[in-house]
This record gives C-alpha cells, sequence and structure tokens, in this order.
C-alpha cells in the first residue's frame, strides 16, 4: 500500500485537495474504486459459463499517480496532481519492537473458559515447528508470557496446602500420642482431596487460585471426622472390646454426629452459592469446592477409617511412657488453668452487671 503526502511543502493536503473543489471523501471513493478485486463478467454459452477474474488491484505507487479521482474546470484531476505517491507502510504511525529489535508482534489471546495455562503450553509446544517452517533470517520468540505470574501464584499455594497437611498431621500426633492413631486421620486427608479432585473435573473446575484456597482451608477441616471416629472406636477398644466389634460399634455410634458436624459446616457456604454478579462468579468455585471436600471427608471417617482401625490401631492397655506422662500433665494442667480463668472471667463479668 502506499503513503499519500502533500505535493507542496507550502500547503497541508487538505489545503491543496480544496483548492480544486473537491473532498478527501471524493479522494477515498476514487482510490477504493481503482483497486477492487471483483469479477468483470461472463462469458457463457448453453452448457458452460465462464467468469472473467481480472483485477483491477494496483500494487505499485506509480500505479496509482495517473488515476483519475475527480474533475475540476473540464479537466480531469490526477492523483499525482493533489499528492505525492511513494511506496511505505500503511502505517508510519505503528512500529513492532521486541528486546529493541523491529518486530512483528502477534497477540494471542485465549477462547473464553479455555485454560491459560494449557494453551501457553500447547502454543510453544509448536513453536519449533513454526520456526522450521520460516526463513532462518527471522526470529521466533515469546515477547510476553503472561502465565509467569499465573505459574508463580499456584505454585505458592501448592505449597502453602503442603505445609498445612504437614502441621495437620503434627497437631494431631502431638494430641494423641499414638502413631496409628495419628497415620489414620492422616490417611483421610489425601483420600479426600483427591475425591475433591475427581468431583471438580466432572464440574468442570480447573486449579485456579479460588479452588486450590478451597483445598488448603478444607485441610483443617477433613481430619476432623477421622479424629472424632478413631477417638470413638478407641474408647471402646480402652474398655476391652475387640478391635472389629469396638469398630462397628463406635462407627455405628459416631456416625451420626459425624453426619451433623459435616452437614453444618457445609450450611456455612450455601450463602456464598448465593451471591449474585461477579462476587458470586468468582467465590462459587471457592465454596463448591469446600463443601465437596467436606462430604468427601464425610464418606472416607464413615468408610475408610473404621476399616483402617479394625486392622491397624492398637491400644496399649501396659501404661505409657515417660514422654506420654509429662505431656498428659501439661495437657490436664493446661485444661484446668483455662477452665479456672474462664469461671473467673465469667465470674467478674456477673459482678459487674
Amino acid at each position: 500500500m502506499g503513503q499519500f503526502a502533500s505535493r507542496s511543502p507550502c500547503y497541508r493536503q487538505s489545503d491543496l485537495v480544496n483548492s480544486y473543489g473537491i473532498s478527501l471523501e471524493t479522494v477515498r471513493r476514487g482510490l477504493q474504486a481503482a483497486n477492487a478485486n471483483l469479477a468483470k463478467g461472463k462469458v457463457a454459452d448453453s452448457t458452460h459459463s465462464w467468469t472473467i477474474t481480472d483485477t483491477d488491484q494496483l500494487f505499485k505507487a506509480y500505479e496509482y499517480q495517473p488515476l483519475i479521482i475527480a474533475g475540476h474546470a473540464g479537466a480531469p484531476v490526477r492523483l499525482r496532481d493533489v499528492a505525492e505517491v511513494a511506496d511505505s507502510v500503511e502505517d508510519v504511525r505503528n512500529l513492532g519492537l521486541s528486546s529493541g529489535e523491529p518486530s512483528v508482534i502477534l497477540a494471542v489471546f485465549r477462547q473464553p473458559g479455555a485454560n491459560m495455562i494449557d494453551t501457553v503450553d500447547r502454543i510453544k509446544a509448536i513453536l519449533p515447528q513454526l520456526r522450521a517452517s520460516i526463513s532462518p533470517s527471522l526470529h521466533l520468540n515469546v515477547a510476553i508470557d503472561r502465565t509467569t505470574t499465573i505459574r508463580a501464584s499456584i505454585h505458592d499455594v501448592e505449597r502453602t496446602l503442603i505445609i498445612s497437611i504437614t502441621l495437620v498431621i503434627l497437631v494431631v500426633f502431638v494430641f494423641l500420642r499414638n502413631v496409628w492413631a495419628t497415620i489414620i486421620p492422616s490417611i483421610a486427608v489425601p483420600l479426600s482431596l483427591v475425591g475433591t479432585f475427581g468431583v471438580m473435573y466432572l464440574f468442570g473446575y480447573s486449579l485456579d487460585n479460588l479452588s486450590l484456597m478451597a483445598l488448603t482451608i478444607s485441610t483443617g477441616f477433613v481430619v476432623d471426622d477421622a479424629i472424632v471416629v478413631i477417638e470413638n472406636i478407641a474408647r471402646h477398644m480402652e474398655g476391652g472390646m475387640k478391635p472389629f466389634a469396638a469398630t462397628m460399634l463406635g462407627a455405628k455410634e459416631i456416625g451420626f454426629t459425624v453426619l451433623s458436624m459435616s452437614a453444618s459446616l457445609v450450611a456455612v457456604f450455601i450463602p456464598i452459592l448465593m451471591f449474585p454478579g461477579i462476587v458470586g462468579r468468582l467465590f462459587r468455585e471457592f465454596a463448591v469446592t469446600l463443601s465437596v471436600a467436606i462430604g468427601v471427608s464425610l464418606f472416607v471417617s464413615l468408610t475408610a477409617t473404621p476399616m483402617l482401625c479394625a486392622y491397624f490401631l492398637r491400644i496399649d492397655r501396659g501404661g505409657h511412657g515417660r514422654a506420654y506422662r509429662l505431656a498428659e500433665s501439661i495437657f490436664k494442667g493446661w485444661f484446668t488453668y483455662t477452665i479456672a480463668a474462664s469461671a473467673s472471667f465469667f465470674a467478674i463479668n456477673l459482678s459487674y452487671f
């Protein structure tokens, strides 16, 4: 495409055109009519028809110079009379630079609903094939990758998830002080998360910041049901029952309690599901993921946890070690102090009123 500029340095282009009594729109229509790529007609007989596809397109600047764009005082006005025509780029005010070098920048946008990281990975996978199909003098590189911050953010959330699972297991061990009583509820955490991933896949959810945040928060919830079930089963074992009988009775007794606990936790997130507008669309995935994790943990606590208790959980009735007794005395002292402090606090408030 050519570049058209004023012929005389003393006049602007619009002034020179106006001196002939024509407008810039007339010039545009003249250029458009002369650069049409249309069929010129047909040649036909009784059985066949042929289209004449000769083109009037102009590709060089000198081809535009004698072009008649209008008439003035009975004489034709040609394009060279009102403008200088030179071979150039279509828009001299548009420039692409990459690392300081002139470049052609191609922006790729994902479709709505598509996974951005997956899209970028697929584009990078075909870059070697694209480089092989162009001239060696051209360099095809990635200028901007918007997924860098997304990958870093997801990596941070994944690390937080691992740390939270580790801390939950350590806290369970500190209070239960039994290896198998710690391992069994710890198994419930990955099982619940894996089951949640399956439901997320069925719902079409992806691993983004909101869903990973929900999974991180759920690590503290999914272990609660398992601990309650284990404590009730261990209580019957300490009373002298066999492991299998204690498991069946303990799971039967505590089943409704665990169900009510999980239902109360899920009920907290029901208002989030009802949020309207953009806020609702953002946090709906968070609420659904967290609710599903709690539901899966309920199922695991009533199935896998009792089975593991029946096979592996054993209670030592012959006494505990010094570390166990020391920890027990600390917990009892802390519990007594907490009860006393709470009673004193309420007594002071009641006397004040």
